[in-house]
């Protein structure tokens, strides 16, 4: 079944919900579907990352002639003398371009906290993207009562996907404080929390933890956990504990996770 099943996001969660269970030649044909998901959420969320992070187009002229900075009504205006009637052509001599403000990204971390209870594929493709940028750390850790640092599998999300089997439970405050331990320079820290925010552990810590990190500059933000509808599925008590302690708090689309952390760094 697995052989001739057509790949989708519903069939990778089931996989990854049973890869422990499966024995190698089932494994195999399983990780064919991860493989396939995982390529088509990258080409997905490859785009909206680099239209976050290259810049907005400024309306003065540019040097660099790539089709996406095309300006096509100065070109026209700037043509409009080589315009033939009989053709019904206007001849371009000269392309003209739009250019582009560049953020500046010079070394912020961005620190990726994923509740094994939320969205580990979504996470670990946007850890992806986010990975090589120019000017980004980019850390992912993985929490239940645990928590494990997966920044060194960051680079191949099929692979990072295979390997990692949390138990169950959840310790919140734990995953913040070893996140809080990873920020190098406070105020180039963005540390994002991706959770339902159902605390198993201590609430009071969490929200200690938020409140310290804020305080010395770091950008916190939590991000609720999404049902299969997309819709915010997350305890709402907490979270605005944690608004109340100066955290961004809300339900974003990976791709909007990437504007939020382009328009913060960029600053």
């Amino acid at each position: 079944m697995l052989a001739r099943i057509e790949p989708n996001p519903a069939l990778l969660k089931a996989v990854l919900h049973t890869k422990h269970l499966m024995n190698p030649q089932v494994l195999r044909l399983a990780r064919r579907i991860v493989v396939q998901v995982v390529r088509q959420l990258m080409d997905k969320l490859a785009t909206e990352v680099r239209s976050a992070f290259s810049g907005t187009r400024a309306r003065r002229p540019g040097r660099l002639r790539q089709a996406r900075n095309f300006d096509m009504v100065r070109t026209l205006r700037a043509n409009l003398g080589r315009y033939q009637p009989g053709a019904g052509k206007v001849v371009i001599e000269t392309p003209l371009f739009f250019s582009r403000t560049r953020r500046h990204l010079e070394q912020w971390q961005v620190i990726l906290l994923v509740d094994q209870s939320g969205s580990m594929t979504d996470s670990a493709v946007t850890a992806a993207c986010l990975w090589g940028l120019p000017g980004v750390r980019t850390h992912l850790v993985a929490f239940d009562t645990d928590v494990v640092d997966l920044t060194s599998d960051v680079d191949d999300p099929v692979e990072l996907l295979m390997k990692v089997q949390l138990g169950g439970g959840t310790d919140i405050a734990r995953a913040a404080a070893y996140g809080a331990g990873l920020v190098d320079q406070p105020r180039r820290a963005v540390v994002v929390l991706i959770s339902d925010f159902y605390e198993g552990g201590d609430r009071h810590r969490l929200v200690r933890i938020a409140r310290d990190l804020v305080e010395q500059g770091s950008k916190v933000l939590g991000l609720a956990a999404l049902d299969e509808q997309a819709n915010p599925d997350y305890d709402r008590e907490l979270a605005q504990r944690l608004a109340d302690a100066g955290a961004y708090v809300g339900a974003m689309t990976p791709g909007e996770l990437a504007s939020f952390v382009a328009e913060h760094v960029g600053r």
